[in-house]
């Protein structure tokens, strides 16, 4: 049974044929790195790392590239407003997001391309679609001229008539007409600029991600993946960059996950429920909020809410249980092989229905409710007291294999003793120095890894939580 994908270009899914037999090139737009990443921007890199692991379970070779954009008006202003760098801003939050990320369960991409360091390819990129007539120079600006690509609008279906209803040429634009759009933005006085044909500026967000697909994927891919927020304008100008510099096909299959809505409303500064990643693992484990993010279809809306997130640990904790039990068993285990093999034949099945269901476009939904079905089979077998090795073994090896595939641990990763006592001796040393910093850092990490300390008469103890 082949992979079926929902492709955003056609509304409907579709068999995955990959454009070289038993590969995956896909291209996952990334963060904007000016802060910590927020619950919505979470949700991308755990549903197409899951998606990665899931082509790499059925034999795919997949490369992954991820970009990171590290220059834009957000990064200058933030830049402006604390008095460091781009770069330091940027460098300081791509590392944050690396770690956020990873404790989420997520794999880095093969490749996480910087725009600041493939300025020479958007440029050529940029002058190839002016020589081509796709674009034109205005005062020190690069604009598209959306109008020459005929196409324009077909990912988001609508017609350029459509789109032009609305459209506004903003203060300070030079361009010709209102939906056209910026490939190159000419600096302004003590902006961070880089040297083009067209004087010194920087590039408009669209063509980074244009062009750097190009260069770590070639001219076609296989899959582009992103938010749903992302489909127009960004992925539309992209499609429309790239295939009127190649003349092909930019991706075949287009993939957009849904939004996140916080106690059933949506996300935003303004209503004051912007929540960020990097504040939820400091007092949830990030295994949970991974399988919340997975419980719900990845096209669907999901609603967070903190009691949504503690029902998702029990259940979580409630599977991992049933493979703790398992493990305990198989102490005990013998090779008795009576009636082994039904019990075998039930975990096959079960493993059947997980890949219909992730074949199915990566219905983690369904999958997850396998996992159910596996932990309630895993029960049965013990409280019928059988020890049977293989059968234990089979079991075990299905949770391992369907937890990695979602990209989730049935191991605690607890420290040693003698560590976590080396970092509170340096959260001690750290706060007679008057280090505050370090101090809150420290036991920010110890309490992420469910150590909660006590001040006692003889000192400060720790336990588990």
């Amino acid at each position: 049974m082949a992979i079926k994908i929902y492709n955003t270009l056609t509304r409907k899914k579709e068999d995955f044929i990959p454009l070289e037999e038993g590969k995956v090139k896909m291209y996952v737009c990334g963060p904007t790195v000016y802060n910590y990443i927020h619950i919505g921007n979470g949700r991308p890199p755990i549903v197409f790392d899951t998606v990665r692991r899931y082509f790499e379970y059925r034999g795919y070779d997949v490369n992954y590239v991820s970009n990171f954009t590290d220059v834009d008006d957000k990064l200058i202003r933030v830049a402006n407003e604390l008095g460091e760098t781009v770069p330091e801003i940027a460098d300081r939050f791509i590392e944050a997001y690396h770690e956020d990320v990873h404790a989420l369960g997520c794999r880095k991409a093969d490749v996480h391309p910087r725009v600041t360091e493939n300025m020479d390819i958007i440029i050529d990129f940029i002058n190839t679609l002016i020589e081509k007539g796709f674009a034109y120079e205005s005062e020190g600006d690069v604009y598209y001229h959306t109008r020459k690509f005929k196409e324009y609008g077909k990912l988001s279906h609508q017609s350029i008539d459509e789109l032009r209803v609305g459209a506004r040429i903003a203060v300070g634009e030079k361009k010709q007409d209102a939906l056209d759009f910026a490939l190159w933005k000419a600096a302004k006085p003590g902006e961070i600029s880089w040297d083009s044909p067209w004087g010194k500026g920087r590039p408009g967000w669209h063509i980074e991600c244009s062009a750097m697909a190009r260069k770590y994927l070639g001219d076609t891919i296989d899959i582009h993946a992103g938010g749903q927020d992302l489909a127009f304008p960004h992925h539309e100008n992209e499609i429309a960059q790239s295939e009127a510099l190649t003349g092909k096909a930019f991706a075949r299959y287009w993939m957009h996950n849904g939004y996140i809505n916080i106690d059933n409303e949506k996300m935003s500064k303004s209503l004051g429920n912007f929540v960020l990643v990097h504040d939820i693992i400091k007092h949830h484990d990030p295994q949970v909020l991974r399988f919340f993010m997975l419980s719900v279809h990845y096209r669907n809306p999901i609603n967070y809410t903190d009691e949504l997130l503690e029902n998702t640990k029990t259940a979580l904790e409630r599977i991992k249980t049933s493979y703790q039990n398992l493990k305990h068993r198989m102490d005990a285990s013998t090779n008795l092989t009576e009636d082994n093999q039904k019990w075998l034949e039930q975990i096959e099945a079960l493993r059947k229905q997980f890949i219909e269901a992730m074949d199915d476009d990566f219905n983690t939904a369904n999958g997850i409710s396998v996992l159910f079905d596996l932990s309630k089979l895993a029960n049965l077998y013990l409280i019928e007291k059988n020890t049977a090795v293989e059968v234990i073994e089979a079991f075990m090896n299905e949770f391992k294999s369907l937890f990695g595939v979602l990209g989730l641990t049935l191991e605690e990763e607890a420290l040693l003793d003698e560590e976590i006592e080396e970092l509170i001796q340096k959260r001690i040393e750290a706060r007679k120095e008057r280090n505050f910093q370090l101090a809150d850092q420290i036991r920010d990490q110890l309490k992420e890894m469910n150590i909660i300390l006590e001040d006692t008469p003889q000192g400060i103890r720790w336990k588990r939580g």
